[in-house]
């Protein structure tokens, strides 16, 4: 069997820098859907499923701009988005393709995503997601494996939605779908990790910037967003995206570093 041995007694010092979170990272590439200007994003972790996601991204005709591969800063622009589709080929192994699905349908009114596997839905997590978009007036429908999903009146609109159980993925996404619905959405029992309220911080500086109505929280969260039909946010942003946690919490990042007279910083 495999260990590690270790000897103590020396302090540790010195300062480790803290990747970016994956997890932070997926919902704020799919959120830069949701605006036609320029989202920068930095200290984007460099892993495959970021990439995939840039390419997802690039297939909708948005544009992403790296300055190296694997990157850990991306430059995305989505003046327009042609292709409002997640297709198999290009999301079989990421799970979080389903992030889009609520930027697609707060931006264009339509989305055709495909669920990792091409599985049909069944009672899953993803229920909460589709059943949120449909309270907030979509009609969704399942076909080969993809979910396709319009809004009538071609934007969505605010409703009050308790998910049944907390959902990461599930409230970032109908965040990212209210931002550009007409009204007030508010979310219950919905989720609060980092990566979420990470989101929030991305979400709400766009709303700064343009004068919308901000997302607060006070047991739920509550995102006033009032537009007129056919806009779109028309502000970009720059965001520093969030620290893994698991790094940020580690011993060796931070925490063995303020014991027995050590001295050290995670950046």
């Amino acid at each position: 069997m495999d260990k590690f041995l270790i000897k103590g007694g020396k302090a540790l010092r010195g300062t480790v820098a803290i990747s970016g979170a994956k997890n932070s990272a997926l919902p704020a590439m799919a959120a830069a859907l949701l605006t036609a200007e320029k989202v920068t994003l930095h200290n984007i972790p460099k892993v495959r499923d970021l990439i995939t996601m840039s390419k997802l991204l690039a297939f909708m005709d948005a544009k992403v701009s790296v300055t190296e591969m694997p990157a850990s800063d991306y430059v995305i622009e989505a003046p327009k988005l042609n292709h409002a589709e997640a297709p198999y080929e290009l999301v079989k192994t990421m799970r979080a393709s389903v992030l889009t699905l609520g930027p697609l349908m707060a931006r264009v009114g339509t989305a055709r995503v495909s669920l990792p596997g091409g599985c049909a839905i069944g009672a899953r997590p993803v229920d909460l997601h589709l059943k949120a978009l449909e309270q907030m007036g979509a009609e969704i429908g399942t076909s080969h494996g993809y979910i396709e999903a319009r809004a009538p009146k071609g934007r969505l609109k605010g409703a009050r939605i308790v998910f049944e159980k907390i959902t990461v993925t599930g409230t970032e996404n109908i965040l990212m779908a209210a931002a550009l619905a007409d009204g007030e959405t508010v979310l219950e029992n919905a989720a609060r990790e980092p990566e979420v309220t990470d989101l929030v911080v991305l979400l709400n500086f766009d709303a700064a910037n343009s004068r919308r109505g901000e997302i607060a929280w006070d047991g739920a969260y509550r995102d006033s967003r009032s537009h007129r039909g056919g806009d779109v946010s028309r502000c970009g942003s720059d965001h520093p995206g969030g620290p893994d946690n698991f790094e940020l919490c580690a011993g060796t990042s931070g925490r063995g570093a303020s014991e027995d007279g050590a001295s050290g910083s995670a950046d």
